[in-house]
């Protein structure tokens, strides 16, 4: 079983030594030009899920675009999960927070009444469970369509940006082999998902497919962003799974796994968000991934980046390393996502990790 969710932790998913020069603070705000900074200057937008990893990322680049800002967090008076949220610049002016259950029908009417997109982020991240239609796959779905419904009854709503994952494009029986170009138009297999006992994926190829849905026989305007590996600095007091996975081996795993990586930057993700939203062209979905590298190569990305750590220098099976194939950055880009320099990441996610006092390097 652990090898089972290493492997599909992983699958859901670069590197030479580097001439590098120090980035910018690992929690600064990714630059824009002067004319996007106050790009939502008097608009109303609704994060669902607020205080997630992706989510805090995505509030906080909203409100230095200058949009006013509805997020839902399941306790607004819990410090734990709002102080980071609460502490961004101009979150005292254009903030607001909203108690919501995500698996209650209603509370989402209020919320997004009046807001121009709905971000719905959303979604239970677990990857096993002792009944896993109850517990992830069943709240995925009926979590999407809660907020749906909600939106599909507000006019103000002109788009809703769902997020999604590449664990809902690249799981099926599909060999990912070298010179395989993966794109938007894959999709993962259910049949396949649930005969591996693949929870989580299955889950949210699912919650996509009954949005899609949903938003056709609605008449909403929906776009899917569908992020790969996500690593880069943490905003929330927590560490989320992917970057625990760095985590762990920062501290002291023993064996790394013999799988790529789908790395993309989790500012990466959040600016994709709001590009979905401010690109009237935007449409569909969006396979936002930097750059697919075996785990290896990340081993080595952060040894030359911190070469005093003890690191995980064993594969943990002796078979050849996975085949690295590629995911296609056409349509990303042209949304305008320029991606964070692969060796940036991995050195703010260990930089802001060492700030928060989950590791001393």
């Amino acid at each position: 079983m652990a090898y089972e969710l290493q492997e599909a932790l992983h699958r859901q998913p670069e590197a030479t030594k580097m001439g590098l020069t120090r980035p910018a603070r690992a929690n600064s705000v990714v630059q824009v030009p002067e004319t996007e900074a106050m790009s939502g200057a008097e608009k109303v937008v609704s994060v669902i899920g607020g205080s997630g990893y992706i989510a805090s990322w995505l509030v906080k680049l909203l409100l230095h675009r200058g949009y006013t800002v509805r997020a839902t967090v399941r306790d607004p008076s819990d410090p734990k999960k709002t102080g980071h949220l609460l502490a961004l610049e101009g979150a005292k002016e254009r903030l607001h927070l909203f108690q919501a259950e995500l698996l209650e029908e209603g509370p989402f009417d209020s919320v997004v009444d009046g807001c121009e997109c709905v971000f719905h982020t959303a979604s239970p991240v677990l990857l096993s469970a002792a009944d896993p239609q109850a517990e992830i796959i069943d709240p995925a779905i009926k979590g999407t369509l809660n907020v749906l419904r909600s939106c599909a009854k507000a006019s103000s709503i002109k788009r809703v940006v769902v997020t999604s994952s590449m664990v809902a494009v690249v799981f099926s029986a599909k060999p990912l082999t070298s010179g395989i170009v993966i794109d938007e138009s894959w999709y993962s297999d259910p049949e396949f998902c649930e005969k591996s006992k693949f929870w989580y994926m299955l889950s949210k190829t699912l919650a996509e497919k009954a949005a899609w849905e949903f938003a056709r026989e609605n008449g909403i305007d929906l776009v899917t962003i569908n992020p790969g590996f996500v690593i880069g600095p943490i905003l929330q007091p927590t560490v989320n799974l992917t970057v625990q996975t760095i985590l762990n081996f920062v501290n002291g795993a023993q064996t790394f796994p013999n799988t790529c990586y789908r790395f993309v930057d989790v500012r990466d993700i959040a600016l994709a968000h709001i590009l979905a939203f401010e690109n009237p062209s935007a449409g569909g979905r969006y396979c936002i991934v930097g750059e697919v590298i075996h785990c290896h190569d990340a081993m080595q990305i952060l040894r030359n980046l911190y070469p005093t750590l003890h690191l995980p220098e064993k594969c943990e099976d002796e078979k050849p390393f996975a085949s690295k194939y590629e995911i296609s950055r056409k349509k990303a880009e042209a949304l305008g996502v320029n991606f964070t320099p692969l060796e940036v990441s991995p050195r703010d996610t260990v930089e802001c990790l060492k700030e928060k006092g989950f590791i001393s390097v």
